[in-house]
């Protein structure tokens, strides 16, 4: 039921004035802050207006509002419009998860362990991963948690970085480690979209604690994940991989790859683009580095009568253990976003999801093949790629965006934004929501764009 703000009147106001012993709210604010820093006066507001007026006001500003319902979208880059099944909504809509946050009293609450429970269970079984916490807040901070978690394994100050990692990804890692005495060493990439191994080689010694790299990469093209680890670990460093959860339905899982962390950005599993969000950071790792690991991971036990029930087996947090030896001051979970995903997965299964990838594979393939035949318009890396692909063009990405926006199209990723000498380079993904109807008339205004 939608409640209305209900105001106190000027007799509750005078009221509770009259009990703090002042005569007004301005002898209120003035004992306790300073003039200085207050308003010479009242703002310049319009009067208040009814419920009805604001109701109507309000309705007509969020009509000025586009959604994905009424443009089509072919923006990449970490948050993707995948087709959410309507039976993960539904069943996550249900009473006993809409309010899933962090259970203070977590054995009270079973049915939320459960979800988690069934959560890491999938993600471990999708990675080929041992463990699996209840997840972080996003892929960036799960993959900067990843980080710190191999700074406490191994030490060091040296971390390598592939540069085409997504670059905001990148910028929340050197926020966390910004006063940790943390170096980070970036990576090139060649000329196929690739990291350059020859130069990881150089670049490695003993003192790496940890390579990190994400495959698919930024530009969505698939790395050579088992050359690296093999560098990587010939060295005694940690190998922490980034990646694509949809792409597992086709690829090589991080286990597969050895690497020693995992992480992802969730959202592509059950919850839609909206804003940015929903997001959903996985975090996936080895056994035998549990004790390590950020956050909270739920485990199954039994009761005094034998029957099953769920406990939060680690919560190494600021809230339950001191700050020095808290692995994370992440405090919770993203429970509902987790729900989702677990849905998600349970619901479409193996051969689901790899239908889903192919479908993606299959559409980014056609729609590249296409737009290269356009004149204006080239492919400037060589490697194979997932669902997105990088196109150079003779013309600013801006006023092809502009004119694709025209036409209810949200066109690439301008990769000039985060990478100076890629100007004029967008960032395309397809999904399987892609009709080939709407991959040709992309191609079709793109042609048309002088």
């Amino acid at each position: 039921m939608n409640l209305p703000y209900t105001p106190h009147t000027v007799q509750d106001r005078q009221e509770m004035l009259a009990q703090i012993g002042v005569e007004s709210i301005e002898e209120l604010v003035d004992a306790v802050v300073p003039k200085k820093i207050g308003l010479p006066s009242p703002l310049s507001l319009p009067s208040g207006i009814s419920e009805m007026e604001l109701s109507r006001e309000v309705k007509n500003f969020s009509l000025r509002n586009a959604s994905l319902e009424e443009y089509t979208s072919f923006l990449g880059g970490g948050i993707y419009d995948h087709f959410v099944p309507a039976v993960v909504e539904h069943l996550a809509s249900r009473s006993e998860f809409c309010t899933a946050y962090t259970p203070y009293q977590a054995e009270a609450s079973q049915g939320t362990l459960q979800a988690i429970y069934e959560y890491q269970t999938v993600i471990c079984n999708l990675f080929q991963m041992e463990v699996s916490n209840a997840s972080m807040y996003d892929g960036a901070t799960s993959l900067a948690e990843a980080a710190l978690m191999a700074h406490r394994i191994r030490g060091g100050e040296k971390f390598l970085v592939a540069r085409n990692l997504h670059p905001e990804y990148y910028q929340v890692i050197l926020t966390y480690t910004k006063h940790l005495g943390i170096r980070l060493v970036q990576i090139p990439y060649t000329s196929e979209g690739t990291s350059d191994l020859n130069r990881l080689e150089d670049e490695m010694d003993d003192k790496v604690t940890a390579v990190i790299v994400q495959n698919p990469n930024f530009f969505g093209y698939l790395e050579k994940a088992k050359e690296l680890e093999e560098i990587v670990h010939r060295f005694g460093s940690l190998y922490i991989m980034c990646c694509d959860p949809i792409s597992l339905g086709i690829l090589s899982s991080p286990g597969e790859c050895s690497a020693d962390i995992a992480v992802a950005e969730g959202q592509a599993l059950g919850s839609p683009p909206a804003l940015g969000g929903e997001t959903l950071g996985v975090f996936a790792t080895r056994k035998d580095l549990l004790r390590q690991v950020p956050g909270r991971i739920v485990g199954q036990a039994k009761d005094r009568k034998g029957e099953r029930g769920f406990v939060l087996v680690l919560q190494t947090r600021e809230q339950h253990v001191r700050r020095e030896k808290a692995t994370s001051n992440i405090c919770t979970n993203q429970a509902l976003n987790a729900m989702k995903a677990c849905i998600y997965l349970s619901c479409l299964g193996e051969e689901g999801l790899k239908k889903v990838a192919g479908l993606c594979l299959g559409n980014s393939h056609y729609l590249k093949e296409i737009i290269e035949q356009l004149p204006g318009y080239s492919s400037p890396f060589s490697a194979p790629f997932f669902k997105e692909f990088v196109i150079k063009t003779s013309i600013p990405s801006e006023k092809i965006n502009q004119k694709l926006l025209e036409a209810r199209i949200l066109g690439g990723m301008d990769l000039g934004t985060f990478y100076p000498e890629l100007e004029n380079h967008l960032l395309f993904c397809t999904t399987e929501k892609r009709t080939k109807e709407e991959l040709d008339t992309l191609v079709s205004l793109l042609g048309d764009i002088r």
